[in-house]
């Protein structure tokens, strides 16, 4: 039984031309389908009986599209489980008959393996995300720093236990199944083990010595995560660097409460430390989300120095440039702000805030401190990362 969870309408716009929709299993894609095409011809590869037929004969995929003259959009659900099938859609587009393909899939690898490229220029690539707190009617964030925003998990009747299960859904049916890790244990071991690299800089070889495993091996699952759309990496921001700068990127874990279940804790475990790498994952799922469906053109980036000076998160391009710093703390102390000074000591241009866990919202120095819950519920892909009043933008 589903918990009655009020949502408002998702961000991602629906396209007018064919398109993949990537996202880890969970997050909503083929509810947000059904929504918003609700008269297409939906292929479902999950159901074994449609599997078994496309896979023997993919040719069968273009004499249901031609039996359905009515339906001009067409869902094929988990399309990286017959990959061959890109090719029939290839060949229906070229024909210009005026269908829209809506491609569903968890997992850009098996995608890429399938010959993803033959649709290069004909279907656009958009990304579906676990919820952001403006999509949900009714945000707590103590709620999401626990469980997340992944909408399989917010909207279950009892949120721990489908969380619980979610790391080990995808270690059976995506990584077993795939073959994809040759050893199960050392997979598992490794999935532990990364949940403490959440939000800190990427080191292979601290890894591999946790988990047991080379440490090419370990650089293999990471790819693995990535593939799986379960982990991204945010590179170094480095333009027009003024002083010597980090080399790695950070990883995190595509959604907080997929961190928390898979991040051990005990007795020797500061529970300010896991509560801080959430927010920052929080802080981090909202922004890549935001970027995907503002269509700003902006990229993530975090900021550190060699000296061990650094600004958690970075947004650039054409569409602004913002600097934030995330803290668990709910006072602001003059010391909160040197990463952001010095950042805006090298970039003048940019807007800089620290998000905390206080109430008030403050403008110190030149520089804006914001509720993080605030923050997050007014993140909107109409707004500017940090939206102002009109009179007080820099």
């Amino acid at each position: 039984m589903r918990r009655k969870t009020e949502l408002r309408p998702r961000f991602l716009p629906l396209p007018r031309q064919s398109f993949f929709l990537l996202g880890p299993r969970g997050t909503g894609k083929s509810t947000w389908l059904r929504q918003v095409l609700p008269d297409a011809l939906v292929i479902d590869l999950l159901r074994p009986e449609v599997h078994r037929e496309l896979a023997a004969r993919p040719e069968r995929l273009r004499e249901r599209v031609l039996g359905a003259p009515e339906r001009r959009e067409v869902v094929i659900d988990e399309v990286q489980r017959v990959p061959e099938l890109l090719s029939v859609v290839h060949g229906l587009i070229e024909e210009r008959s005026g269908r829209q393909f809506v491609l569903t899939g968890s997992s850009a690898r098996k995608l890429r393996r399938g010959g993803v490229n033959l649709l290069a220029g004909r279907a656009l690539q958009r990304t579906m995300h676990p919820f952001m707190a403006a999509e949900l009617a009714a945000f707590s964030l103590a709620d999401a720093l626990v469980n997340g925003t992944v909408p399989l998990v917010v909207t279950a009747a009892i949120p721990g236990e489908v969380l619980d299960a979610y790391a080990g859904l995808y270690l059976d049916q995506e990584v077993r199944a795939e073959g994809w890790a040759r050893n199960a244990g050392d997979f598992a071991r490794f999935l532990e083990a990364i949940s403490f690299s959440h939000g800190a800089v990427l080191n292979f070889a601290n890894v591999a010595r946790e988990c047991e495993v080379q440490r090419r091996t370990v650089a293999g699952y990471v790819e693995v995560l990535e593939d799986l759309l379960l982990a991204f990496r945010v590179p170094v921001f480095a333009r027009r660097a003024r002083r010597a700068t980090s080399t790695h990127p950070k990883l995190y874990l595509f959604d907080t409460g997929v961190f928390r279940s898979l991040r051990p804790a005990g007795p020797l475990d500061r529970p300010a430390e896991i509560e801080g790498a959430a927010l920052e994952g929080l802080v981090a799922q909202h922004l890549r989300a935001w970027i995907a469906y503002s269509g700003r053109r902006c990229g993530l980036f975090f900021w550190r120095t060699r000296s061990g000076v650094e600004v958690d998160f970075v947004v650039y391009g054409p569409g602004g440039f913002w600097a934030l710093d995330v803290q668990g703390s709910g006072q602001v102390r003059p010391r909160d702000l040197d990463a952001l000074r010095a950042f805006r000591a090298d970039y003048p241009e940019c807007t800089t805030a620290l998000l905390y866990r206080g109430a008030e919202r403050r403008l110190v120095d030149g520089i804006w401190c914001l509720p993080v819950d605030d923050f997050l519920r007014v993140l909107h892909p109409a707004n500017d990362v940090i939206a102002l009043p009109a009179t007080t933008r820099r």
